[in-house]
């Protein structure tokens, strides 16, 4: 009990840090609606490039998908290795041109490209996802914390969930950006010190693969390799779609010009990149070290696997890494929920309520639309909330099946037409809308109709396995909507007729932006250099606590360790308040 007193004393510390980043910004985000949803478009490629990354990044990760890995072993890279993909392209193509369409949120750019009534029809679909999503996120976070702490998980859901608010109300993107660039950083230092010393309490990576029960590339119950090199196929497809289409353009709106949305993507890429190893050597060990780990928490049910992480950092490493897991949690929880909490604010402000407004003859001045903002961020947030609370019934579904279900059945069809429509230039204006419902309409059909188990013995093969039934059934979605649903968004343009197109001159100005290159103004500096001050400074207060870490008895290693990982960050707080300074002296 006395080494948790130094787990909560870890956590309270990155609580105060989070509330400190809703304060240091709250000035930056109270100007405009524009520098609360999107930072007024001048935010550097380095805090873009956090925020992409980590709206990737949720407690998922290290609960529902490290789970997949104790289990299953390498075959979870294949979805992150589809993210690093995705964000390959954001730099080769997507991420400037999302940039050039200047716009402040998502559905303006929908408005731009498919007219007003795409524009509301989007705008509800989204938002209605976006809670859905969050609402899993703070759930694996809500598991996770009542595992760790033995608290009851409505408690832990609420509280995590308000701090999660409060930061995203005051700040807005400002906080929900800062912040995301704070919680990389949290992410990386356990990251990479759990899979340090995973890796030498194995003996090695060689030992790791060689020793690694039932198969290292394959896993257990699984008859047909080939389904693998399908799932990834298919995954390159779907992260894809889910990745760079217009909604989740927002990632990259926030750049302070086209150069930096580009190096942004660079960035988020390189971060997947390593990430989708480094994250899961731990549970690749555990499940040699604790093979039977999964059943240190039978109050989970079938989720018991999903709390490897946990198992692993409280047999094996120094006391406090626990907290500072949790902290990394959290940071990877909020950085979903809080943008998604701004995002929609923003979606509800300039796509449903003014528009409202003006067909009324209503004029709205931009602080009180600000104000609605705010009220709106955390109405969504109090939404959430109650989703989560929702989903913490679904014992007998793990983490990493209940995400992949909904992103292949819900999220991949209502998104085709906001990817494919960059490209297909000339369709008519129900085709956007009409694709979803079809795409809605074949998940359905797949899951309940043209099952895995109907799809063997359509073909003459043996029944699949427990696990191959959830990989053929994504295959089989995936496929259903990437031949049939894009292929009828595609064929849609058939249709088009130039004269029936009410939209036209809208549309032709949506892709001239869309091709033109976005230049920062001569007072950019000037907030490039606040960036720089506020988040060295709140970089360094970080490291602070990290290298007070270094006094919780532990063996000298894991001192040592604290002492390693708070120097790290110390100096990147340095580097960024020396480039202030620099950045100052030259203007």
């Amino acid at each position: 009990m006395d080494e948790m007193i130094y787990e909560y004393l870890v956590i309270a510390g990155y609580f105060l840090l989070i509330l400190g980043i809703g304060f240091t910004f709250k000035g930056m985000a109270k100007k405009s609606t524009s520098d609360y949803f999107r930072g007024g478009g001048r935010m550097l490629w380095w805090m873009v490039g956090s925020t992409a990354f980590m709206m990737q990044f949720s407690a998922w990760t290290f609960t529902g998908a490290a789970g997949k890995a104790f289990t299953d072993g390498f075959a979870v890279c294949l979805v992150f290795f589809a993210n690093t993909f995705s964000y390959f392209c954001g730099w080769a193509y997507f991420a400037k041109r999302f940039r050039q369409m200047r716009v402040d949120t998502p559905t303006e750019a929908i408005k731009g490209r498919f007219g007003p009534k795409n524009e509301a029809f989007f705008s509800w679909a989204l938002i209605i996802f976006t809670l859905i999503n969050a609402g899993i996120w703070l759930n694996a976070l809500g598991v996770f914390a009542s595992a760790v702490f033995a608290t009851d998980i409505t408690i832990t859901i609420v509280v995590a969930g308000l701090t999660v608010l409060f930061v995203s109300v005051l700040s807005g993107a400002w906080g929900v950006v800062a912040s995301d660039f704070l919680q990389t950083l949290v992410v990386a230092v356990i990251s990479i010190a759990c899979a340090i010393i995973a890796l030498i309490k194995v003996g090695g990576p060689v030992e790791m693969v060689t020793n690694f029960p039932s198969g290292f590339l394959m896993g257990p119950n699984m008859n047909y390799g080939l389904l693998l090199v399908g799932t990834f196929v298919f995954f390159l497809a779907k992260q894809l779609v889910t990745i760079m289409n217009l909604h989740d353009s927002f990632r990259f709106l926030t750049a302070k010009d086209s150069q930096n949305a580009k190096k942004a993507s660079l960035l988020a890429m390189a971060l997947m990149g390593v990430g989708s190893i480094i994250w899961f050597i731990p549970p690749w060990a555990s499940a040699i070290l604790y093979p039977d780990a999964a059943t240190a928490y039978p109050e989970l049910g079938s989720k018991a696997a999903d709390a490897i992480y946990l198992v692993f950092t409280r047999n094996t490493m120094p006391v406090g890494t626990v907290g500072l897991l949790f902290a990394g949690l959290f940071a990877a929880s909020m950085s979903s929920m809080d943008s998604a909490l701004n995002k929609n604010a923003g979606i509800l402000v300039r796509s449903i309520y003014e528009p409202f407004m003006l067909k009324r003859g209503k004029i709205i001045d931009d602080k009180k639309l600000l104000k609605i903002s705010m009220f709106l961020s955390f109405a969504s947030g109090i939404l959430v909330i109650a989703m989560a609370l929702f989903f913490r019934s679904l014992k007998e579904l793990s983490l990493f099946d209940l995400m992949m279900s909904i992103s292949a059945m819900i999220q991949v069809p209502l998104l085709i037409p906001l990817i494919l429509g960059i490209f297909i230039k000339k369709t008519p204006a129900w085709a956007p809308w009409v694709t979803v419902l079809l795409g809605l309409f074949l998940s359905w059909f797949m899951k309940e109709q043209f099952t895995p188990q109907v799809f063997a013995e359509w073909i003459g093969i043996d029944p699949f396995t427990k696990r191959e039934v959830a990989d053929m059934g994504l295959i089989l979605t995936l496929g259903a909507h990437v031949f049939i649903t894009a292929g009828f968004f595609y064929l849609s343009s058939l249709f088009y007729k130039e004269e029936n197109d009410k939209h036209k001159l809208e549309t032709d100005r949506f892709f001239v932006n869309l091709e033109t290159e976005v230049i920062s103004d001569d007072q950019q500096h000037i907030v490039d250099r606040q960036q720089r001050h506020k988040l060295g400074s709140m970089v360094i207060f970080m490291s602070a606590g990290i290298l007070l870490m270094a006094l919780i008895p532990n063996p000298i290693w894991g001192r040592i360790i604290f002492v390693l990982c708070a120097t790290v960050i110390f100096t990147i707080g340095f580097l960024l308040k020396r480039s202030a300074r620099i950045n100052f002296e030259k203007s």
